[in-house]
């Protein structure tokens, strides 16, 4: 499904673009000010804790599990030569970069020594062989090098940035004639958050202290420079990711300057008729997945802007990126038609997100969620004293809330119906954009959870919506078991951060069909770290 989404966004972006830059007066301001708000990263040194082996283990996430069979101390001074392999704990998930050093114990080296190194994040990755790879995306992302050393001298390294636990490595070829060890190996971890022990919150239980730690653990593997989407896969910013992330970031590590390089970034990178490319790159130097667009994650941006807003009193930001907001704004409304829904042939091509799953109808979720937006946005105008600007969105928003109704809703099943489908996204976003309210909105969403045929929720993105709907609605218990339901089972699983997808029903659902490509810490899952502080202590 991204693949093709990827070719009809690619596709639209080019009959998008035009000659005249809707930014022009903004955009090197812009980019001096993400420039400006770059963090300098953290860096921590951190060696092996344990020997371990993977075992399978049916009860075990994706049927393997690791066991610690000794101590990684032991290991060096030891011949490698008779070992040939082994796998490394490094006790939990971190981002960085891998240096080792080989040292000879007997003759002279008169050969290469050639070694293979797989990293980790999660035990069930490293126990899938990568051959014949038939995944979805680049065969690259696998972290997997092998390496050729020449001359044992001096600390060696590889040259990519890594995510991982675990470090299996394996000896490929050596000369008979002499032996070496590891005389040094480590991990020098990077973040622009700072490592910390989590204290236990005797006003929680056991299960959302546990998953508040995992929360805070998987925000600070994305924290680099900035809010990452997954540190092993992608290595990008992300327009939908960030609003996630802001939330999770207002009510943990607060670091501010982060969102707002985040902001400036993606506002500095928009094509030049205004609208947001979904993602960002920073390096060699920043610059788009050119063409690349997700309609929903653009309205959101507005939404997350709000919430630094509110989260910091920084007027200035907002008033800076003001154009931006309303851009997208006038971007997405002209997909509407005269009834004051999307069109489904003016939108061909648009890529609509909103949760992985294929089978998903995604367009009373953009009905909602443009309402919602232009719910928040208009609030932004008010702070901003620019309602002028935007006299007609009280209008709009009335009238597609009418739309919703009158062309979505089913009188009979009582339930919102997206081309014939019903699912748990098209009530959520009912909800979120307030086209219904109170008794009706609860009840919208006990209905939509019970009934067997509704299309179900297909990741955390997706679950995080979910959650905000039935906290909106005064469903606080019932939030409380969602999170421990969904996030708790990852827990129980062993995981140490939180993965980018979980389905409850399939452990090995990939949307790119070959789940260790899956990312095991991703930026959207931390979003518990925000519904425990904001509303469950």
């Amino acid at each position: 499904m991204k693949k093709t989404f990827l070719l009809l966004s690619l596709f639209l972006g080019i009959a998008y673009a035009n000659a005249t830059d809707y930014y022009a007066q903004y955009r090197t301001d812009w980019a001096q000010k993400a420039e400006q708000y770059k963090p300098t990263l953290n860096e921590t040194v951190i060696r092996p804790q344990s020997i371990v082996e993977f075992v399978k283990d049916e009860k075990a996430f994706q049927g393997w599990k690791a066991n610690i069979i000794g101590e990684a101390k032991p290991f060096f001074g030891q011949s490698f030569k008779n070992q040939k392999e082994i796998i490394l704990d490094l006790g939990d998930h971190y981002t960085g970069y891998f240096y080792f050093k080989l040292k000879e114990i007997q003759g002279i080296q008169d050969a290469p020594v050639r070694i293979k190194f797989t990293f980790g994040e999660t035990a069930p990755e490293l126990s899938t062989p990568y051959e014949p790879f038939n995944g979805g995306l680049s065969r690259a992302w696998m972290q997997d090098e092998i390496v050729t050393i020449c001359e044992i001298n001096d600390y060696e390294t590889i040259n990519r940035r890594l995510a991982c636990r675990y470090i299996k490595i394996e000896l490929l070829g050596s000369s008979p004639y002499f032996d070496f060890t590891f005389d040094d190996l480590y991990f020098k971890a990077v973040s622009s958050a700072k490592e910390s022990e989590y204290v236990y919150d005797p006003n929680l239980s056991k299960e959302l202290n546990d998953i508040n730690r995992i929360s805070l653990r998987t925000l600070h593997e994305c924290m680099q420079t900035v809010f990452e989407d997954g540190p092993k896969r992608d290595k990008r910013l992300w327009v939908g990711d960030l609003y996630l992330t802001n939330l999770a970031n207002n009510y943990s590590y607060q670091n501010y300057d982060l969102a707002k390089r985040c902001f400036y970034l993606l506002a500095s990178l928009a094509d030049e008729n205004g609208r947001l490319h979904a993602n960002v790159f920073e390096a060699p130097k920043p610059h788009p997945q050119y063409g690349t667009y997700i309609i929903d994650y653009n309205l959101l941006y507005n939404v997350a802007l709000l919430d630094y807003y509110k989260a910091t009193n920084d007027i200035e930001t907002i008033r800076d990126l003001w154009p931006v907001a309303k851009r997208q704004i006038e971007d997405a409304m002209q997909f509407l038609n005269d009834k004051k829904i999307y069109d489904r042939e003016k939108s061909a091509g648009l890529w609509l997100f909103f949760d992985w799953k294929n089978e998903l109808d995604r367009y009373v979720a953009m009905q909602g969620v443009t309402i919602f937006s232009l719910q928040k946005t208009y609030e932004l105008a008010q702070i901003l004293g620019k309602t002028n600007e935007v006299k007609n969105y009280p209008t709009f928003i009335n009238e597609m809330k009418s739309a919703a109704k009158k062309y979505f809703y089913d009188k009979n099943q009582k339930l919102f119906i997206s081309n014939g489908q019903i699912s748990y996204i098209s009530q959520v976003w009912m909800v979120l954009s307030e086209t219904v309210k109170g008794k009706e909105a609860s009840e919208l969403l006990n209905r939509v959870m019970n009934t067997p045929n509704a299309v179900t929720i297909g990741s955390p993105y997706g679950y995080h919506y979910l959650i905000e709907a039935t906290i909106k609605v005064g469903m606080k218990s019932k939030a409380e078991e969602l999170l421990i339901n969904y996030w708790g089972k990852m827990v129980e699983y062993g995981a140490d951060t939180f993965w980018e997808v979980y389905d409850p029903y399939n452990q090995y659902t990939s949307p790119y069909d070959f789940f260790p490509l899956n990312s095991a810490c991703h930026a959207w899952s931390s979003t518990p770290v925000y519904f425990i502080n904001k509303y469950f202590k």
